[in-house]
């Protein structure tokens, strides 16, 4: 029988603990789940490829679990899992909104490739608020997002806001 792969794709602007919470999980459907970081042009990033790749890789390896390793890629999605040689992408919904987007994603994947196949998985309730955005808008405004993320994400965070320098009155 052929190892069944799996997709989590992202940009992972930090990796947040709904982001873990989705590979942990992901991570019991596929023999092997490869956490493809990608950029996204049509959002602005706070970290690098590379820095988030390295982020990435540390919260993953801080799960402990062995069959997830982390891929950064920069092409179309499908010709990304065809090259891993994978037939599942997963997905993380939080709400309505994410669905009807991701909704429409699934349908132009399997447009494109229908031999792969498009996962949703809800969030766990208690991290269905947490978004990348909103963190980094809380962070950038002095707000604590110790709930969100790992401490180390959060030191991640932290240190590129110092540089970055805070918005607003604080």
């Amino acid at each position: 029988m052929a190892e069944r792969i799996g997709i989590y794709p992202g940009t992972f602007d930090p990796v947040t603990l709904g982001h873990a919470d989705i590979i942990r999980r992901g991570a019991k459907l596929v023999d092997r789940l490869i956490i493809g970081v990608t950029t996204n042009p049509s959002k602005n990033p706070m970290f690098g490829t590379e820095e988030r790749l390295s982020m990435v890789e540390r919260e993953v390896a801080a799960l402990g679990i062995g069959n997830v390793e982390v891929v950064g890629f920069n092409a179309l999605l499908v010709k990304f899992a065809q090259k891993q040689g994978a037939s599942v992408l997963i997905r993380g919904l939080r709400a309505v909104a994410d669905f009807e987007y991701e909704y429409q994603m699934a349908g132009m994947n399997q447009q494109l490739d229908d031999n792969i196949e498009t996962v949703f998985l809800m969030a766990d309730v208690s991290l269905q608020p947490i978004a990348s955005k909103l963190v980094k808008e809380i962070a950038l405004f002095g707000g604590d997002i110790t709930p969100f993320t790992s401490a180390a994400v959060c030191e991640d965070v932290i240190a590129r806001v110092e540089q970055l320098g805070r918005l607003g009155d604080y």
